[in-house]
């Protein structure tokens, strides 16, 4: 397994989770990596982003609530999570964009997905 997503749960609305993604690649520091999450009957959106640089993007939804980031020395994402709304409820993925370093490519991975549940 490349992504193991983790932290997923059931919260109460304006609670918090903090979500984890450990990854198993080959150099996990030159990827781009992110967080998006499907909502039962809705597309796959995008909610985070985090460039190998450390550079943030948000969705508009979620701007000033939730907030990732990456340990290069853990290979892992997170995505911290404040101020839940009942509408964030969904199973959250994350992912590795494919990357390029030194002439190689590095394919990208999806994670299998955590469930975050916000009751109202």
């Amino acid at each position: 397994v490349q992504l193991q997503a983790s932290g997923g749960g059931l919260v109460q609305a304006g609670g918090s989770l903090l979500l984890s993604c450990a990854a198993s690649l080959s150099i996990f520091s030159i990827h781009d990596m992110a967080w998006h999450r499907q909502a039962p009957g809705r597309q796959r959106e995008l909610v985070a982003s985090i460039s190998s640089r450390g550079s943030e993007s948000y969705a508009d939804s979620v701007k000033g609530r939730f907030t990732i980031s990456r340990d290069n020395a853990k290979d892992t994402v997170y995505l911290q999570m404040n101020s839940l709304k009942p509408e964030d409820t969904a199973v959250y993925y994350c992912a590795a964009d494919p990357a390029y370093a030194d002439g190689s490519y590095y394919p990208g991975f999806w994670g299998q997905g955590t469930l975050v549940t916000v009751s109202s």
